[in-house]
């Protein structure tokens, strides 16, 4: 979440900072329909496999599961619709911009609630290879090595 908020995270992607560089972030407000808000506010989001793009000149969020509200009847929502992300249009130029370079893409990190509103961090990220993630791997490993060395000699 950016600095200063006060939001409650309903989800994280915690596999978008293995498989990405995570360069810049930008907050961004949803278009829901109101049984999709409340199956927010419940918490029943995934967000696995889930990815934005620019089109037509508007952010849209793709494969992002809400699932149906319990209460919701006829007028439930499809779990993994299309949803329109609300970005300022200095924000859409620029990523229009970044994601037209070869190996970057728009990546949902976090979804919270933010003064009763639901939002979503987007992530413009640099896919890694293959020995990229293994180097991440064996730093975290070693990081975790000096902390637990440390915390013996203590």
């Amino acid at each position: 979440m950016p600095k200063g908020s006060n939001g409650k995270i309903i989800a994280q992607n915690r596999k978008a900072n293995h498989d990405f560089f995570i360069e810049e972030t930008f907050e961004a407000g949803l278009v829901l329909k109101g049984t999709e808000i409340k199956s927010i506010r419940a918490g029943r989001v995934n967000m696995k496999d889930s990815f934005a793009r620019i089109e037509r000149g508007e952010a849209l969020l793709y494969n992002l599961h809400v699932s149906t509200y319990e209460q919701g009847n006829q007028f439930n929502h499809e779990p993994t619709r299309t949803r329109k992300l609300l970005l300022h249009r200095k924000e859409i130029d620029k990523l229009i911009g970044e994601t037209q370079q070869a190996g970057y893409a728009l990546v949902p990190l976090k979804m919270y609630i933010k003064n009763g509103v639901a939002k979503i961090l987007i992530g413009l990220g640099k896919g890694k290879r293959k020995f990229d993630k293994r180097e991440d791997l064996k730093q975290k490993q070693a990081k975790r090595d000096m902390a637990r060395a440390l915390k013996d000699n203590y």
